[in-house]
């Protein structure tokens, strides 16, 4: 099995973060780290909403219920077993899927990740008229 090396970690599985608001998707990503004590191995990257969904259908393999409108990717540090684990203790306002390199699109990410935007975790900023 080969790991990719980022930001002083091991990547070894990723979190797919689908949202119906770039919000619930920022918490979510806050959620993993605080509340579930998991590591990032990167910062996480802004992914294509539809092409989210398409990786939760082809990872659970079944039909999607609803689409999302915002998404995020992040390797992180821990193995897919132990953030399965971390994940059903906390319960973020977004829908997470742990991508294992058992799963078929784990190569696929491990070959993309990088080419993705950051997804933008700072504050939105709110203008007064």
């Amino acid at each position: 099995m080969v790991y990719i090396k980022n930001r002083g970690g091991i990547l070894k599985s990723f979190a797919v973060v689908r949202g119906e608001d770039r919000t619930k998707v920022k918490i979510a990503l806050h959620d993993l780290e605080h509340y579930g004590s998991m590591r990032f191995s990167s910062n996480p990257r802004r992914i294509e909403p539809t092409y989210a969904d398409n990786l939760l259908v082809r990872v659970v393999g079944v039909p999607l219920r609803a689409p999302c409108k915002v998404a995020a990717l992040v390797g992180l540090e821990n193995n897919a077993g132990a953030a399965i684990s971390k994940l059903r203790k906390i319960h973020p306002p977004a829908h997470i899927v742990i991508v294992s390199p058992r799963h078929a699109p784990y190569n696929e990410l491990m070959d993309c990740v990088e080419i993705y935007p950051e997804f933008e975790m700072e504050p939105e900023l709110e203008i007064s008229a």
